[in-house]
Parts: C-alpha cells; sequence; structure tokens
C-alpha cells in the first residue's frame, strides 16, 4: 500500500478544516485536508461571519475578501416578525445593511454575511495559497490509529478508487456532526440530542420582495395560531431563500407537495417558485465529552452542535481551529511543550457550552410564542386586531432581541483556569451579550486600539508571542527576549507609547499569544521570565495557576 505523509492530518473541508488549514499554511506547516464529496454546497448552512471570525481574515489577509463577496452589502438585514408575506406585519428589528452598519469601537471589523457557498470558496482560495498545504477531494478517511510519534491513518480516493496510508504527527477530525473521527475515539456527547426536528427548503423566487409589501428583509419568522412555525432567510439577497420548518421534538417528515402548501401558506397566495433542495435535519444541543488524545483532535460540529439561533455554530469552530493552529504550529517547531495541546479542550470546551447554552435559549425565545399563543384578533382586521398585533409584536421583539446583538458571545470569550494562561489572580469579570468591555487580563482576546499609523493593536499579534511594552517607562524586554531565543519560541516586542492603549490595557507589560489572547501581565518584571514563558507555552505548571485550580474546584 502507498504511503505518504504530512505534519497535521485534517479530515473535513467544511470552513472549520479549511480555516485550519489556512491557518497552519499561514504559518508555514505542512498540511494535508481531505474531504470525502467534491466540495460543492448546494444548501448553505451557515451565512454569518461574525466578528471575531472577521478579526480572523484580517490578520490572514482575506477580510476584504469576505465583505467583497457576492453577498449585496446593500440588502437590509431587518428581522421581520410577520402571519405572512401578504398578511400583517407584527414588529421589525432594523437592522441597516452591511454598507450602512457601523464599525463597533471595540473592533477593527464588523460582522459580516457571506453564505457558506459564498464563504467556503474564500477559504479554500486562502488554502490553496500555499503550496505546502495539500487539499484533496474525494478522499476519505477508512481508518486510523495512533501511536506515541503520530498517527496512522488509511484513506480512499474515489477518484482513483484505491486505498493508501498516510502518516502524520497529528490528526483533526473536522468533519461534522456524525464525525468518523469522534466515533473512532469512541468519544461521546453530552446534553439534548434533539430539540426540534426541523426541515431546511432551499427555493428560488427572483422576485418574492415584489410579492408582497413587507420589503426586502434578511429573516421572516411566522407566527400562526400555533405560534412560531417557520422562517425565511434571504440567501444571498437575490433570487434564493432558505425556508425552515421550525418544527417540534416529535419526528415529522415532509413530502414535496407538503413543502409547497407550506411555502404558499407563508406567502399568503399562490405563486412561482422552484424547489432545489429538501433537507430534515435535527437541532440538537451537545458538546463531546472529550476534545481528542494526545494526538488525535475534534474540532467545530465534531465537537459541538448546537441551533443555528445566533450563527453561534460555525464561528465557535473557527475559534477551536485558531486555538489548535499556533499550538500544532508550536509542536511541529518544537518549542511547545508537553502540556500545550492538554490546553485545547481545557481552553475550548467551557466556550462551547457556553455557546450552545446561549443557541438553545435563542430558541426557546423565538419558540415562546407556542406557550404565549397569540391572540386570535392579530389575524383579523379591527381596531382590536391593530392593537393585539402591536402589543403581541412588542412582546416577542422584546424576547427575540437578545439574539440579535451578541458581540459579547463573539468577542468576550475568556480562558479561565488554563494551564497556559499566567493568571494574575484578579476576578473573573460578568459575562456580557449585548455589550462588551475590553480588557487585557490574561485569557481573554487582547484589546483592540486604533494606532497613529492607522493600524490596529490586533494587527500586531498572529506570528509569534507578542510582549507589549506600554507607555514610555515600560520595563526593558531583554529579559524576555533571552529567555525566548534559550527556548527557539518566536517573541516579538512592540512599544506602545499610546495614550489610549496605556489606558484600555492598564499594565505596562502585556504578553499575547499567537491566537490573540492575553497570555499574562504585571507593571514589573518577573524575577524569572522563563518561568513565565514556560508556563504559556505548555512546559510548566505555575503556582499561581494551581492555586487558583484548587479553589475553582
Amino acid at each position: 500500500m502507498t504511503k505518504s505523509r504530512t505534519s497535521v492530518l485534517i479530515v473535513g473541508a467544511g470552513p472549520v478544516g479549511l480555516a485550519l488549514a489556512g491557518d497552519l499554511g499561514w504559518r508555514g506547516d505542512a498540511c494535508t485536508l481531505i474531504e470525502r464529496t467534491d466540495g460543492a454546497i448546494s444548501a448553505p448552512k451557515m451565512d454569518m461571519v461574525g466578528i471575531r471570525t472577521m478579526e480572523h481574515c484580517r490578520r490572514w489577509g482575506i477580510s476584504d475578501w469576505v465583505s467583497h463577496s457576492p453577498y449585496p452589502r446593500d440588502y437590509p438585514q431587518d428581522n421581520v416578525f410577520l402571519t405572512s408575506l401578504t398578511g400583517y406585519e407584527l414588529g421589525r428589528e432594523a437592522i441597516p445593511p452591511k454598507n450602512l452598519e457601523k464599525r463597533p469601537p471595540q473592533s477593527p471589523q464588523n460582522r459580516e454575511r457571506c453564505p457558506q457557498d459564498m464563504f467556503d470558496p474564500i477559504l479554500t482560495r486562502f488554502v490553496r495559497q500555499f503550496e505546502h498545504v495539500d487539499l484533496r477531494y474525494r478522499t476519505e478517511l477508512v481508518d486510523f490509529g495512533e501511536r506515541d510519534d503520530g498517527v496512522v491513518a488509511t484513506l480512499r480516493d474515489h477518484a482513483a478508487g484505491r486505498d493508501y496510508q498516510m502518516t502524520a504527527d497529528f490528526l483533526v477530525g473536522t468533519d461534522g456532526g456524525s464525525s468518523a473521527v469522534r466515533e473512532k475515539l469512541g468519544i461521546g456527547m453530552s446534553g439534548q440530542p434533539v430539540l426540534t426536528y426541523t426541515t431546511n427548503i432551499i427555493f428560488r423566487c427572483p422576485d418574492l420582495p415584489e410579492l408582497h409589501d413587507k420589503g426586502r428583509a434578511y429573516r421572516f419568522i411566522f407566527i400562526g395560531p400555533e405560534g412560531t412555525w417557520l422562517t425565511i432567510v434571504a440567501i444571498n439577497g437575490a433570487d434564493r431563500w432558505r425556508m425552515s420548518i421550525v418544527g417540534t421534538a416529535e419526528k415529522k417528515t415532509f413530502t414535496e407537495e407538503e413543502v409547497k402548501d407550506l411555502i404558499r401558506r407563508a406567502m399568503g397566495k399562490d405563486f412561482d417558485f422552484e424547489i432545489l433542495t429538501i433537507v430534515p435535519w435535527v437541532r440538537r444541543e451537545l458538546v463531546a465529552d472529550s476534545y481528542g488524545t494526545k494526538r488525535v483532535f475534534i474540532a467545530g460540529d465534531s465537537a459541538h452542535l448546537m441551533s443555528p439561533t445566533g450563527g453561534f455554530g460555525m464561528n465557535t469552530g473557527i475559534g477551536d481551529s485558531v486555538d489548535l493552529g499556533w499550538k500544532l504550529d508550536a509542536m511541529i517547531r518544537g518549542w511547545g511543550g508537553a502540556d500545550l495541546m492538554r490546553s485545547y479542550e481545557i481552553e475550548r470546551k467551557p466556550i462551547a457550552v457556553r455557546n450552545v447554552s446561549e443557541s438553545s435559549g435563542n430558541l426557546k425565545r423565538m419558540l415562546s410564542s407556542r406557550d404565549r399563543k397569540p391572540p386570535a384578533e392579530i389575524f383579523g382586521d379591527s381596531e382590536a386586531g391593530r392593537q393585539a398585533r402591536k402589543e403581541f409584536g412588542d412582546w416577542y421583539a422584546e424576547q427575540m432581541r437578545r439574539e440579535w446583538f451578541t458581540i459579547g458571545i463573539h468577542l468576550g470569550y475568556r480562558y479561565e483556569n488554563s494551564p497556559v494562561v499566567y493568571s494574575d489572580g484578579t476576578p473573573s469579570p460578568a459575562d456580557e451579550i449585548a455589550t462588551y468591555t475590553q480588557i487585557s487580563r490574561p485569557g481573554s482576546r487582547a484589546p483592540h486600539v486604533w494606532l497613529a499609523d492607522g493600524s490596529s493593536t490586533l494587527d500586531l499579534f498572529g506570528r509569534s508571542f507578542v510582549l507589549l511594552r506600554l507607555g514610555r517607562d515600560a520595563p526593558d524586554a531583554e529579559r524576555f527576549l533571552r529567555a525566548a531565543k534559550a527556548r527557539n519560541m518566536p517573541l516579538d516586542v512592540q512599544v506602545l507609547d499610546d495614550e489610549e492603549a496605556c489606558k484600555i490595557y492598564q499594565y505596562r507589560l502585556v504578553l499575547v499569544r499567537p491566537d490573540g489572547h492575553v497570555a499574562w501581565r504585571s507593571d514589573n518584571l518577573p524575577k524569572d521570565a522563563g518561568e513565565i514563558l514556560d508556563v504559556v507555552r505548555g512546559a510548566r505548571s505555575s503556582a499561581v495557576n494551581e492555586r487558583n485550580a484548587s479553589r475553582v474546584a
């Protein structure tokens, strides 16, 4: 059997696998990404690229590719609650189109609307820039075995009709909710396996906005006598639409004729449309019990499954890839410590639990109208109906508002109790949802500040660890540089004599990891800079971290 070798074998070329392959390629690491299909996207599952994901895209140099995708930037992003498209509007959360949305002060980027059939090709283009990244479609993982020094995988090339072996230092399963990698490792998932049985229908109708009086909007949420029963989303802002029959916890399948009847019910009249795909699926609330072993890991939907209410799924997975990327790079290049890869699960699993819970909460709020059934008056043309529609619409809009504004979820996640974050013992701040307060506390995302040259502090991070010396009187960094050189550990020093940066970062010395999270901070040089670096690269434990962990336990 033919054999080949790679540093990292990534199984599954969805957005999470593509992001990991791209991040490794950007760092100069050889890897192989396999995908059992041809990579075509007929039914895009995601369309919102979150603000933190856009910050990663900025680091990779592809943020403009995303913001300039074919999705029309003048398309309104409103969320509309209604009885039918030709019926009554109950309420609306007005959100401006992308070309008018203001950039938040906490980031150099905006969230973007870029559906998967546009986003995946962008990530593929990014990956194909690197000759040392091998992207193989129609290639399936048949089996693998883990050894002390690596992984041996059997792959099947469906195009050539042959099996062959590949050895790798590490293997990462980004192969979705039914992950073969997770199953092979025997990892279970905990949570709720069924929230609702939902059916997605992609249909084509170029003139849909002209057939009703509700105008263009990103999302329409339909309320019937039974409560919330359907949503329709503008996939590409043109001719394709995704209709989701929300469903219940009881399994139900729909014939094509039944689907057509529901589309007509949503419109409120007959009209011409073309059904492209009908895909039943299950909303789940699950997180993997483990994120892997010594050399095999899972990420994205392989590790966590959540309702799409909120748009956290893919973005949480991209966060997994970024966390894995720099750690795998450290191990490949030999400066990562023995415990570095262990920190992946410790850091990322709590974020998945948090985001899965928030997604389920959004679903419950969307379905709250099933408990508080809409009064019959809202479906009638009367003064009582108009009053009832306003009252119900105001209530429903308030229920839903938490889902639309979630900058705290995207930027405010923190790596608490991580063995590779040097804790300073400060208390954990409150977890924010609709707001986000930037802090330099270890484990948090390093704050964004605009600098005099028009760049962001975030532009300083990514390739290596970065030691920020803030203010004119910041201690000298030579002690850190010598310690890093002795460990072959990449470390850059940046001097920021900037009033706003000093104010937000608070401390005179802040050490930032390659993924843009703060690893350590202080006003003073440590007695042993090498001890700090050994902790944050996973080569030794910190007495401070151990004390904090014992208090949590």
